[in-house]
């Protein structure tokens, strides 16, 4: 296809997936951006991912679909929403069906995908997703546009306000770290016991803030209760909004998350992360991207490792291994602490 970012003057991105897939799509955002800064770029989530673009400085519109209440119905009336709209082109991040008819039948001049989604043969032009071939997923999603776009990025980025920096400014005032223990797969979470032996040897002179949604609120609390640290342990789990959690977190002198959400929040605020790999593997291509990154894996050799690309709600071999070798050292080591 030949070259012609002009033509682009209403751009639609789809990214329906999870908070961390919504929040790597927005270094695709920055990359049409860069490329053609006056189309407006509107983006399609999932209902409850749209305070991620709230006041994003160059989207027009965030569009969302309600997948829990009338997932279909919903569909539909988002199909009508993007013919309306007339895009001149729409790129789907995704590989499923759903999003694929809405980028087929959305009625714009060009439509792009990933040739694994079941509706790609209708596409204008279609790219390939592989796994396997060492690329980051921002990497990936840029192939999308790689064939109109002059200035790619690879740094995904959220927009705090004022507001959400206000709102957390009194958690800033000392040295602090952030820690979200949770995840909603099993084999993804460093286990709480775990948890508590690292926040344990952490200097006291450092705050410490455990993150996370309402539903990991309990299990803050327990490492916060189980811990010789207390007085330094806040628990900030459900207390915060996406965007302030990322005002806080691009603060702290390191953020300790899992394979999750909060590590890809740390790498749109270009925070300094260590991120702990338990059954999952950076080679995926999920892994942060802040120029001060740590991956922390285990350094024993396991068969069994990597058991899958997203998780599961049990260890399949019943020993948790690829977590329980993953020792305190290594998130101390990163923080500057020897033990």
């Amino acid at each position: 296809m030949e070259k012609g970012k002009n033509q682009f003057s209403k751009i639609l991105v789809i990214q329906t997936a999870f908070i961390g897939d919504a929040i790597l799509a927005t270094a695709l955002l920055e990359s049409i951006h860069a490329s053609v800064p006056n189309a407006q770029i509107d983006v399609l989530v999932r209902k409850g991912n749209e305070s991620l673009f709230q006041q994003h400085p160059f989207l027009k519109e965030v569009l969302i679909w309600d997948k829990k209440q009338g997932k279909y119905k919903n569909l539909l009336a988002q199909l009508s929403k993007i013919r309306a709209e007339k895009y001149d082109l729409v790129i789907n991040l995704q590989r499923f069906g759903a999003t694929g008819l809405l980028t087929a039948f959305s009625g714009a001049k060009v439509t792009v995908g990933y040739d694994k989604n079941p509706f790609s043969f209708l596409f204008t032009k279609k790219v390939s997703h592989e796994l396997d071939k060492g690329l980051h997923e921002v990497d990936r999603n840029n192939n999308l546009v790689s064939w109109f776009a002059s200035d790619l990025k690879r740094q995904p980025k959220l927009y705090p306000t004022a507001a959400h920096y206000a709102k957390v400014e009194a958690y800033t005032t000392q040295p602090f770290i952030c820690a979200a223990p949770n995840s909603v797969w099993f084999t993804k979470q460093y286990p709480e016991h775990k948890w508590i032996e690292f926040l344990n040897e952490v200097p006291a002179d450092y705050q410490v803030y455990l993150l996370g949604a309402p539903g990991d609120a309990e299990s803050c609390e327990r490492i916060k209760a189980q811990t010789t640290n207390i007085k330094n342990i806040s628990v900030l789990a459900g207390k915060l909004s996406f965007l302030e959690s990322a005002a806080l977190m691009e603060k702290a002198a390191m953020n300790y998350v899992n394979d999750s959400a909060p590590m890809h929040i740390a790498s749109s605020m270009n925070a300094p992360v260590a991120a702990i790999f338990c059954s999952t593997v950076p080679a995926f291509g999920f892994g942060p991207l802040s120029v001060q990154s740590f991956n922390v894996e285990t350094t024993v050799k396991l068969s069994c490792r990597p058991c899958g690309l997203h998780g599961y709600k049990a260890c399949p071999e019943g020993h948790f291994k690829c977590a329980e070798t993953i020792g305190k050292e290594q998130l101390l080591e990163v923080l500057g602490v020897s033990r």
